[in-house]
């Protein structure tokens, strides 16, 4: 800084020098001190901004741009996938094809043979069986007095029973003592409950059920002491079992449910009694609606279909000991199924 001699008074005034009009300057250059880092092309920025929405895209993101399109079609197929086969209805073709499982439907058909016992005229038979054998477990009544009573209560109808609408009542044999497993009513509601899943058979529109507790139903379902059992369904082969019996007494229709097998299940069911308990009303009930055979394990370690003898095994090795009409020797085996329609 120089200063002008000239002034009055003698004293110094600061005069500027012409070389400080040039405009100010930080010291310091943040672009020369980048190092290293190149500067954006501006060309480059005007291309991109007149560029269209996908091209600035593709130019951002690559070969992710491409691959994204093709990760959101395979997404949208699984979803598709996914929605279709738990939530739309089954045409009916596809409900044809499953009661096939199940054999011939044959409705309202007339007959006095007992339906689901073992065949008679077995000369050949392992009673140690040991998938039939009754499993251990709590007491149950030897014998009853081979007369039932009607455990009262009703149902509405369920199904839509295009071509048929059974009634039935829920039964009890007297002398049956029923205060271990929650007493009459806890069966009845385990029988009414059964049939109104949308598992069971009114998943069949053909079928609908309705309980009564007056008047003639179509069907009794009785849960009946072992000995009585082998009165109404025969004995031929010494294991317990439960049927159907179509005129037992003064021709009442009679779903005759064991109580030793309703407080015991059965080995191929592993200890899980109250899907036995499920199994063997659905398995019953559909002889006294007219599935009247029995069928083999169709695919080995599929479910069993419903109409397959479980009580007894789930192999059809073992079932051809028993029932070689139905059941042919072929090493399959099932796993076990309660149900008719057990994917509804």
């Amino acid at each position: 800084m120089t200063y002008d001699q000239g002034r009055r008074g003698g004293g110094r005034a600061p005069a500027v020098r012409s070389d400080w009009r040039e405009p100010l300057r930080a010291h310091r250059d943040p672009i020369a001190d980048d190092v290293g880092r190149p500067r954006a092309n501006r060309d480059e920025h005007e291309h991109l901004r007149k560029q269209s929405w996908l091209g600035s895209f593709v130019s951002t993101y690559g070969w992710r741009a491409y691959a994204l399109p093709v990760l959101v079609v395979i997404t949208l197929v699984v979803i598709y996938q996914a929605v279709t086969t738990t939530s739309t209805p089954r045409k009916a073709e596809a409900i044809d094809q499953e009661q096939s499982i199940q054999g011939p439907l044959t409705i309202d058909s007339s007959g006095t043979a007992i339906v689901g016992a073992p065949p008679k005229g077995l000369t050949e038979f392992d009673v140690n069986l040991p998938t039939g054998i009754l499993p251990a477990g709590g007491p149950f009544t030897e014998s009853g007095a081979k007369e039932w009573h009607i455990v009262p209560g009703t149902a509405p109808k369920v199904g839509e029973g295009k071509v048929k609408s059974f009634t039935y009542t829920v039964e009890v044999e007297d002398g049956v003592d029923t205060t271990a497993f929650g007493g009459d009513e806890a069966f009845a509601r385990m029988v009414s409950e059964t049939l109104a899943n949308p598992k069971s058979w009114t998943h069949n529109e053909q079928i609908a059920f309705t309980r009564i507790d007056s008047g003639k139903p179509d069907f009794r379902v009785s849960l009946t002491s072992p000995m009585t059992v082998r009165e109404g369904c025969g004995y031929d082969i010494p294991l317990e079992a439960s049927c159907f019996n179509p005129a037992y007494g003064a021709g009442q229709p009679r779903v005759f449910i064991n109580e030793a097998r309703w407080v015991r299940g059965a080995v191929p069911f592993q200890g899980d009694i109250g899907s036995y308990r499920q199994y063997v009303i659905n398995h019953e009930v559909g002889h006294a609606i007219g599935y009247q055979k029995h069928e083999p394990c169709t695919e080995d370690g599929a479910l069993a279909p419903i109409m397959m003898q479980q009580t007894f095994s789930t192999s059809n090795n073992d079932d051809a000991k028993f029932d070689p009409e139905s059941v042919k020797a072929d090493g399959k085996t099932c796993r076990f199924n309660p149900w008719p329609y057990p994917i509804a």
